[in-house]
């Protein structure tokens, strides 16, 4: 009888509120504003702290049920990156200063994608999830809209007018990127809204993803400018011909009545979007800067080609890789900071920070994990109707196309990092097969 019982009980569904609590919080907690003092690279934020809570809940329930296995191909696109991480890790000059590193590439890429991978079970799930996106990122938006509005964000070009949200100029691409995700996934729902969604759902996303192209725009912010362009069209492609320039005539005249209409940040926007292609001809510093530890993680690979410098090694090896031209750091100010200089601790491009520290071993299986699930995700997107799923399936592609393109102007720090995990777990989910129920 006692068996039985226990059977019973082990078998009987967690809630789905109470499972994907934990995985809700980790999205939302990014929001929650980390001290002014520290709060920089290296700093253990809230999210941090949700994620760690988020991978022992999956990890519990997975052991709870005994179910949800994962398919040999989710095994090896997550266990690839884990062999390049160790390499690095074990290669570097003071393994123990590489450990940390480790762990955080473990959090980010492998432990928190499984974790949502193994607890979303079918589209509604999803839907959670990137619904709570979608709010951190209204709410992200209308606090950078508001410092916009009233001088208190962080300083640009002599002005304290930079839309950051509650990331602080220390994270200056924090509140973008949260936006960037809020708006694809809002876009997804409002192309392909489920059978049986109200009525309201439909225009209340495609409002979403219209209101958040304004702190977009107000965040300067050029990488995720890039990518969510690139992935917001790829997103509208998918649904058809008739469908994208529909979308892409509204999303013109959008940009029409912001920008030209209502003159919002008219002219620094456009400069700043004139300097995107202005490399050679007279750069901002900000652009050279980059472009000098980008050839520091690329001597950094010539140096050590196999298995790279090591973990959390390109600080220590910059100055010795890097051009005179290159400043001691980048300004920051405003939004509640004092004027203080930030050290340039990465080249802010995620495939040359792993080529830098973990050579062609580690950028192998790196790069080759998100090409997978971004080439299994289309794949899987293309190969014909998905019923009630539809949506998810265009989320998934878009937020991982949007990750992959950013990365060639960002890397990973600061709160918002969770979020990235987060995010590639979503992708994984329906590039790996997902639930067929959905």
């Amino acid at each position: 009888m006692t068996a039985v019982t226990w059977t019973a009980v082990r078998h009987r569904r967690t809630p789905r509120f109470l499972r994907l609590l934990p995985l809700v919080v980790t999205v939302l907690l990014p929001a929650a504003p980390l001290p002014s003092v520290g709060g920089g690279a290296g700093t253990v934020g809230p999210a941090d702290i949700a994620s760690g809570v988020l991978v022992v809940w999956c990890a519990a329930q997975v052991v709870h049920r005994r179910s949800r296995s994962l398919t040999p191909v989710a095994a090896v696109v997550f266990g690839l990156p884990v062999v390049g991480f160790a390499v690095a890790t074990v290669t570097a000059a003071q393994p123990q200063a590489a450990l940390p590193g480790f762990v955080r590439y473990l959090q980010v890429f492998v432990l928190v994608p499984l974790a949502v991978v193994l607890l979303v079970r079918d589209a509604r799930d999803f839907r959670v999830v990137a619904g709570a996106l979608v709010v951190l990122a209204l709410a992200q938006g209308a606090v950078g809209t508001y410092q916009f509005a009233t001088g208190t964000g962080a300083s640009y070009m002599g002005e304290d007018i930079r839309a950051v949200g509650t990331f602080g100029p220390t994270d200056v691409m924090g509140m973008a990127t949260v936006v960037s995700y809020g708006l694809l996934a809002a876009l997804a729902l409002a192309l392909r809204p489920p059978a049986d969604a109200p009525a309201w759902l439909r225009p209340s996303a495609f409002t979403a993803a219209a209101v958040l192209v304004v702190p977009l725009a107000l965040s300067f912010s050029r990488g995720a400018w890039i990518a969510t362009a690139l992935a917001a069209f790829a997103v509208v492609a998918l649904c058809g011909l008739r469908q994208a320039v529909r979308v892409l005539s509204a999303v013109a005249a959008l940009a029409v009545v912001l920008v030209g209409g209502l003159g919002i940040g008219s002219q620094m926007i456009s400069e700043r979007v004139s300097s995107i292609t202005r490399v050679t001809d007279a750069p901002d510093r900000s652009v050279g800067d980059r472009y000098a530890m980008w050839a520091a993680a690329a001597g950094m690979w010539r140096e050590e080609p196999a298995a790279g410098v090591g973990m959390k090694g390109f600080p220590a090896h910059r100055d010795g890789h890097s051009s005179i031209g290159l400043s001691a750091g980048s300004d920051i100010a405003g939004a509640g900071r004092e004027f203080e200089k930030q050290p340039l601790l990465s080249p802010h491009n995620m495939y040359l920070l792993v080529l830098g520290e973990q050579g062609l071993i580690g950028l192998t299986a790196f790069a080759g994990s998100l090409a997978a699930v971004l080439v299994l995700g289309l794949r899987r997107l293309a190969g014909g109707p998905h019923g009630r799923a539809a949506d998810c399936g265009l989320a998934a592609v878009g937020l991982m196309l949007w990750q992959t393109v950013d990365f060639l102007y960002a890397d990973i720090g600061g709160p918002s990092t969770a979020l990235t995990g987060v995010l590639l777990g979503l992708a994984a989910w329906w590039a790996l097969g997902g639930t067929r129920r959905a």
